[in-house]
């Protein structure tokens, strides 16, 4: 099988390259190799390619910056989807939970009406859809909070602040799962080998919740982080709870962006662990050798 990777730079996409290697002969695509941003160039990139099935974790995932750049965020976001769909080929597409509003007391199972709050997610939730009105075998996998050892992200920006300041003051009143992206990236290719296994790919065709179980705030997350960097006697900054409105941002948040993966586990049997477990697995990786 030949599998057309995107977004081979991000956080999923880096992981993804290693876990879908068992599946087949993984194409990993650069911008060189196709641009998402180029809409009418993608089809002919896809059709000179020739794979068997695309899998898309690439996304204009600037959520602050994307309310001021609406048209390259649509083009990422929302264009791009629609082409590799229009391709004809079996579909593997990324996407979130900014496509709610937050405004569930519990965690959003896949049938809860979207509602974004900001041209992130509305252009995401765009994306979906294009994907689901084309009429081929698909999966779109909704993940959040996602996390890692490479690149931009929350955890790695935590660490940092945490020994160049004084103090951090992080919001403590939206709630969700931080995920680590290996775990997302293994998590998908065990799906969908398990989806490909079967007669008939479009019987089980939709949209799958791909989190880490239970619920803490990005403050919990963060004195989870500074717990484990106090193992190792650094001076670090202390922490303080704030609301929302202590710290305002361009683009809205979903005060809740739990995740419900029911559906995931019952259909192929995936299931990943708790927020806390994951993020230990996580941080083991980046310990020195001789301390394992």
């Amino acid at each position: 099988m030949r599998i057309l990777l995107t977004g081979v730079s991000g956080q999923v996409g880096w992981e993804l390259q290693r876990a879908l290697a068992p599946l087949g002969e993984v194409i990993a695509a650069d911008r060189n190799c196709l641009d998402l941003a180029d809409t009418a160039g993608i089809r002919g990139s896809v059709a000179a390619l020739a794979p068997d099935l695309i899998v898309n974790p690439a996304a204009y995932t600037a959520v602050d910056k994307a309310e001021s750049e609406p048209g390259l965020a649509q083009a990422i976001n929302a264009a791009a989807p629609a082409e590799l769909a229009a391709c004809g080929i079996p579909l593997v597409h990324f996407s979130t939970d900014y496509v709610f509003d937050g405004r569930k007391p519990g965690a959003y199972i896949e049938t809860d009406a979207p509602n974004p709050l900001g041209v992130y997610g509305v252009t995401k939730l765009a994306g979906e859809q294009a994907v689901q009105h084309a009429g081929i075998p698909h999966l779109i996998l909704r993940t959040s909070w996602v996390y890692g050892l490479r690149g931009r992200n929350f955890l790695l920006t935590m660490q940092r602040l945490a020994r160049e300041r004084d103090s951090l003051a992080v919001v403590d009143d939206q709630f969700g799962a931080p995920t680590w992206s290996r775990l997302i990236a293994e998590a998908a290719a065990l799906a969908i080998a398990r989806w490909l296994d079967r007669p008939e790919q479009t019987a089980t065709s939709g949209i799958y919740h791909l989190s880490c179980g239970g619920r803490t705030s990005w403050h919990g997350f963060t004195a989870a982080i500074l717990a484990q960097l106090a193992g190792a006697n650094e001076k670090l900054a202390s922490l303080t709870a704030i609301p929302t409105s202590g710290y305002p941002t361009p683009a809205a948040r979903p005060a809740n962006s739990q995740l419900n993966c029911d559906k995931l586990a019952a259909t192929f049997g995936v299931r990943l662990p708790d927020w806390e477990t994951a993020l230990a697995l996580c941080l083991e990786q980046n310990l020195p050798q001789s301390t394992k």
